[in-house]
């Protein structure tokens, strides 16, 4: 007898402006990083027909009340976020052989718990963190995660900066203590630096996202 066999083909999915958010965005509050405006990043939102947006800005929250209000305005979801500075030890630890390295964790509020879980993360990072950056560290992130979803962040974060090296085994070690605190609301954060009409990716992203890949099965 033979064995019939059923190739698998994904649905066709319709996407449209509105199904996609920008969770990983800078602005003129990211000192000699970001560009953007919060009335021109809003209103450039609205164009699209995008209808939510995250503030995630280097080590700060500056910009949280204009973004809120603006957002509000335009009709526009909010999502109100930080790129935090997670210390390479302890945030009390000042080496500058060892702590000098720090890496980039995306924190998004779902709710007014995370909110204000946010906020105390931000504060203790500059009046218990500081070196050189505002840094916050795993003790931390164990005691306020409460309300609040990760993202691995870009490549310079704890998950990508071992990835860079083909570090995997070590990757894996750090995504499985952020799972085990965060649970469902950690994600590992693909990004692509590649575009149709723009061809050229960076090397180095490439080979992240392929470790990405294999380590989100």
């Amino acid at each position: 007898m033979g064995v019939q066999t059923q190739e698998m083909v994904a649905p066709s999915v319709q996407l449209k402006s509105s199904d996609y958010v920008h969770l990983h965005n800078h602005t003129h509050h990211s000192l000699l990083d970001g560009l953007s405006k919060i009335p021109d990043l809003v209103q450039r939102i609205k164009e699209l027909g995008m209808e939510a947006v995250a503030m995630t800005d280097h080590g700060t929250m500056s910009g949280t009340i204009d973004f809120y209000k603006a957002g509000k305005e335009a009709g526009v979801k909010p999502v109100i976020g930080m790129e935090a500075y997670v210390a390479a030890r302890s945030r009390h630890d000042r080496d500058p052989q060892k702590d000098k390295a720090r890496y980039h964790l995306i924190l998004l509020a779902m709710n007014e718990t995370g909110y204000k879980n946010l906020m105390m993360l931000s504060t203790k990072a500059n009046l218990e963190g500081m070196y050189y950056k505002p840094r916050i560290d795993h003790e931390l992130l164990e005691q306020y995660n409460e309300g609040l979803i990760a993202l691995s962040a870009c490549a310079s974060g704890e998950v990508g900066e071992q990835l860079r090296f083909d570090n995997y085994d070590e990757a894996k070690k750090i995504a499985s203590w952020y799972k085990s605190v965060f649970g469902d609301r950690y994600y590992l954060e693909l990004q692509d630096h590649g575009h149709p009409d723009c061809p050229a990716k960076w090397d180095v992203q490439v080979g992240i996202n392929k470790h990405l890949t294999r380590l989100s099965e």
